[in-house]
């Protein structure tokens, strides 16, 4: 991909893949769901999860699978309103690059 993702659009994106499931959802599922839009390596990702987590828009839990605990991320109501948010600004950005792109004059 020529245009590089940015701390915020990538914290937009997995907020929105986490916000899903009413649940919640394990680091690997949201690695492979991130990856549906965008290259990133489950080292980019941890980081960003530990963020929202620290930000408090995911609470974390564990459930055993296999034997094994397995680490969910869930939104938290402050997550959900920042995921608004991103989705408000994110709308109104990605329409003035289309229409600068497409040469469709600034409204």
């Amino acid at each position: 991909m020529a245009f590089g993702v940015g701390a915020a659009l990538l914290d937009a994106i997995v907020l929105a893949v986490v916000s899903k499931k009413e649940e919640g959802t394990y680091g690997y599922r949201i690695t492979q769901d991130v990856r549906r839009a965008i290259d990133i390596s489950e080292s980019t990702l941890y980081p960003v999860l530990r963020r929202l987590q620290k930000y408090e828009y995911l609470i974390v839990y564990d459930v055993e699978c296999g034997g094994r605990n397995r680490r969910y991320y869930k939104l938290t109501k402050a997550g959900a309103l920042k995921l608004d948010e991103y989705i408000t600004e994110w709308t109104d950005y990605s329409s003035k690059i289309s229409n600068l792109l497409s040469g469709e004059e600034p409204s």
